[in-house]
This record gives C-alpha cells, structure tokens and sequence, in this order.
C-alpha cells in the first residue's frame, strides 16, 4: 500500500478544515424559481469528476474521519469503533450507497452513472447494518426488525414505504445528514429513469423527482436536524475531490424553494458578482485526484470540469514533478469563453504506466487574468498482472416467497470486486434475464428481491481485480421444484466426514446431484465414482444419482 496515502490524507483533513465556497459558485441559481432553479442546480453540480470505485477508502480517509480523531472512521450506521488503514478497505465495513444502487438499476460505469461513486451519497458503513438496511427506503419504523442502537430497520409506518414491506431509519442526529442527500441525488440525477420507485418518481410530469410521502418526510427531517459541522466538513472535503458541491448544506433553504414552504418564489442568493476579479471556480487548490492502482499494460481517465469567472484570457495546462511524463492531458490551452461557461471544460488526465510502482504528478492551471495558479495532486499505483483463481458459490439462504440470499466462499486473494451473475427462467425454461452484479468485495452474499414462483434462477460468481477476473465458481440453482430425475436403483454408500461427505459404490454411478433442504441444486458431479470426497457447508443434503431411486440424506456437523 501507498504509504504517501495516509500522509496526504492527514494533509488534506487539515486543509478540509478551511474550506470555502467560491463567491461566484451559485450565482446561476439567481432569479430563478420552481422547475427552473431546481434544473439550474442539476446543470451547476451534474459535471463532476467521478472517481473511481477503487479509490473510495482513500477518499473516506479525508471525508468520514472524525474531527477529534482523524484515524477514526465516522460511522453513521453504528457505534462499533473503526479506524482507517491507509488506503485499504476496514474490516466489518462496507462501502456503502446510501441512496440504494439496485434503485437506478445498478449500472457501475462511471461515464454513464457517476452516482455509482459519487461521495455525496457513498459512506463508510458497518457491514452488518449495511445488510439489514439492503435496498430498503428511508422512513420511520413501526415493528423493528433489526436495531444496534444507531440503525434500525422494520415495517415502515403508516403511509411511509412507497410499498416496501420495510424501511431504514437512522439515528436522529443523522436524518437531516440523510435527507439532504436525498435531495442532492434527487437532482443532480433527476434524468434518471428509476428502476425501484419508493421514493423516486418516474411521472414526467413530476420534475421534483421525490414522490410525495418521501419529500414530507425528507422535509421534516432536514427541518429537525439542520446543518451540522461534520455536514459542512464533509462538503469542503467531497468539493475537493468531485468539484462539485452538496448545495442544500451551503443553502439549505433551497429545500424549501423546490420541495418546501418557499415553492413558486424567486430565489435570490447573491451567488457571485458578475464584474468581479477573474477565479477558477473548480477545481479548487488543494484537490486531489487519486487514479487508484492499474495494472501494467492498462490506462486510466479522470475528466476534470475546468471552471471559471471573469475570465480575461484562455488557461494554460500542464504537467509537472516527479512522474509526470506516466500522465497525459488532452490539450494544454482552454478557451477562456468555455472556461467562463456554465458547463466549464471537460479536461481528461490519462494514466498510462510504463513501470510497475507509485507515481505523482501535478496539474498546473495558470493564466486567465489569474493572479497565481491552481494546483491538483496526482496519484497512481501501477501493479503487475494478477492472477486469479476461481471461488466456490454457496446454496442459497433466506429463501422467502419472492427473495433469496445468494452466497458464496469469500476470496482468498486481494481482489477489486465480485461479480455475480444470474440468470432467471421462465416455466418453460426460456432465459427472461441474464445480468452480472457488481458487489463489493467485502460482502460474501446478495439479495435477490424478485423471485417470482414461477420461475428457476441460477448464479455464479467472479472475482475481479485491475480489470482481470477469475474463472467463474461452480453454478447454483434456485427453484421451488424440489428434487426429480429420481429412477432405477443402484448400491450406493454415504459416509459422513468433517466438512464432507465420501462416496462408497460398486461401479461408477453417473451424475449425481446434492440439494438442501429447500430442493435447491448444491453440488453436481459429472459422474460418481468410489471413494469420491465431496466437501460441503454445515448442513442437511439430500443426493440422488442417475441410477438410483431414492434420495440419500446427508448431514454434515
């Protein structure tokens, strides 16, 4: 690991603490109201610099730190203790998407859905909390169903849900955190079409994208929590990476003119003056871009929105220090009337290694009538190729009548992510879906949530690192069918082991096949032969083989 990690981390954490929005940042927001201010929002804070999954525990270190202790994660899901270790993931934590990613329908490239790793709705989370929350929507518990003090989870109350059978509350002192994060992604991807729609609306009509129940609730919890410190902290500390800004914690008014008590009036913020001194509004001094690790032989992109006010003269570009000629830019001079724009320029930064270890480089932003220049540190870590090797699925668990958990053997190698994929039958065995998950890597399962009864669903899994991935595990298969194919009797013994089972029999047997408890297909061998160990999970099995006509119970302690 990159030792530079935790040094500029700490650097950063001090620089975070001086944070300030650039005066002409929201001057496009003046004079207007309704539909129209809420759209300016989208147009002022939608081009960012979307980082790379990859890099987030790095970016945690600087912005879900606590402010009295800086190694310490700030977990808004649990009182557990975490502290950071430098750039690497921390054990019993996930990286989580507060606003649920199965809601836009899970797309993880950044190009098409930066809100995959947009900061502004990503927090480090405690694992176990992080799975009782799942994809459910924000609201007020009724029964509880899971509670650690900090979380709690359960039937939702009457009228809240969206038809969720249940709801994620958080801890008072971090609804109004939560709400108006909600109300960043309901407009900075107000042109997304909602694949889960308890919250969200899909009516192109409705241009406040939060259905009703969803914004009396956000309105009331962001009225009952206001902006606190670590809210403004966190803001300075995204800003510096994402170049762009949460502007319902800077102006948290601006809840009330799109969804709240102020609707139809014109706001008014005295976001900039026009005629004022030229400034390049992102990205700000003291951003740092972290490319995260690249295997040799591969490049990575960032795009960068130059942004600009009163500029006088085109910018000036360029790469410098240390590693510089490992990055490269696409231009070195941006027109000062692009700059001056609403959209800015989109800079893309390349990194192309050509030797294995770290590199850094900086971004220098000079000219336009500036007085002095804008720096942006750059970091990279190139790796040789890995190596991967396949992993072992589990049986399914928590089978219900529309969902299951899908499992599997955690990796033993240092790994990105997994990939999952699942493919759905119909009743006449026609393939209506075939799709591969992106799942953190700190998580060995998924819920699956529509698991029609008429329909049979397999899945395997991958492991994924710098763009590799591992051959994929052995394949399970979810139906309600039970076990069949059983006929024509054989001689066959089954001697239980620790962890596994061992197969006495005559002659070879054919295909054999193990299922649990729930009929679902565990294991299958191509051809059973003697003396054959088969390993399992703790649990009651059933086998049955082609030449035999009855199933075999098996219980491994």
């Amino acid at each position: 690991m990159r030792k530079i990690y935790l040094t500029l981390a700490l650097v950063m954490a001090a620089i975070t603490a001086m944070g300030t929005v650039s005066k002409g940042y929201y001057k496009s927001l003046d004079g207007k109201s309704g539909q129209a201010l809420k759209d300016a929002i989208f147009n002022l804070i939608r081009p960012h610099t979307a980082v790379y999954y990859s890099s987030l525990w790095y970016y945690f270190c600087t912005t879900d730190c606590r402010a009295d202790d800086p190694s310490r994660v700030w977990d808004m899901y649990s009182n557990e203790e975490y502290y950071f270790r430098g750039s690497s993931s921390v054990p019993g934590m996930n990286k989580e998407h507060s606003l649920p990613k199965s809601w836009w329908g899970g797309g993880d490239d950044i190009t098409i859905y930066p809100s995959y790793t947009d900061l502004y709705h990503l927090y480090p989370s405690d694992a176990e909390a992080n799975t009782a929350k799942l994809h459910w929507p924000l609201g007020e518990v009724s029964t509880v169903s899971f509670n650690n003090g900090v979380s709690k989870t359960g039937t939702p109350k009457t009228g809240q849900g969206g038809g969720a059978g249940t709801v994620f509350e958080p801890d008072d002192q971090y609804k109004g955190d939560f709400a108006r994060t909600y109300f960043y992604m309901a407009t900075c991807y107000q042109d997304y079409t909602w694949k889960y729609t308890f919250m969200m609306s899909n009516n192109s009509a409705d241009w406040k994208t939060l259905n009703e129940w969803s914004v009396a609730l956000l309105l009331r919890w962001a009225r009952e929590d206001p902006v606190s410190d670590k809210e403004k902290n966190r803001n300075d500390a995204v800003s510096r990476i994402q170049n762009n800004r949460n502007p319902f914690i800077d102006n948290p008014e601006l809840i009330e003119y799109i969804w709240g008590d102020k609707q139809g009036q014109v706001y008014n913020g005295e976001g900039g003056d026009v005629d004022g001194d030229p400034e390049i509004i992102s990205p700000t001094q003291g951003t740092v871009l972290d490319f995260g690790e690249v295997a040799i032989g591969k490049s990575l992109q960032y795009t960068v929105y130059i942004k600009g006010q009163n500029l006088t003269n085109d910018l000036s570009v360029q790469l410098y220090k240390n590693d510089y000629k490992m990055f490269s830019i696409n231009v070195t001079s941006i027109d000062r009337t692009i700059a001056n724009s609403e959209d800015g320029y989109p800079l893309v930064i390349t990194y192309t290694p050509t030797t294995v270890g770290d590199h850094t480089a900086k971004l220098l932003i000079s000219d336009g009538g500036l007085v002095g220049s804008i720096g942006v540190e750059l970091l990279a870590k190139c790796c040789e190729v890995p190596t991967l090797t396949a992993i072992n699925a589990l049986p399914a668990t928590e089978i219900t009548d529309n969902s299951y958990l899908a499992n599997w053997e955690p990796a033993t190698q240092e790994i990105d992510h997994y990939l999952l994929t699942r493919t759905v039958y119909d009743k006449d065995n026609n393939i209506v879906l075939n799709e591969t998950l992106n799942i953190d890597a700190e998580e060995t399962s998924y819920g699956v949530t529509d698991f029609a009864a008429d329909q049979t669903q397999t899945y395997s899994v991958q492991t994924s690192r710098l763009g590799y991935e591992s051959p994929a595990s052995n394949v399970i298969t979810v139906t309600r069918t039970g076990i069949d194919n059983v006929f024509v009797s054989k001689p066959l013994a089954i001697i239980p082991m620790d962890g596994a089972i061992l197969v006495k029999c005559s002659e070879p047997l054919g295909k054999a096949r193990i299922f649990n408890v729930n009929g679902q297909l565990v294991k299958e061998i191509r051809n059973l032969e003697n003396d054959v160990i088969i390993e399992l999970p703790r649990g009651v099995y059933f086998m049955t083989t082609s030449s035999s006509n009855k199933a075999f119970k098996v219980i491994i302690k």
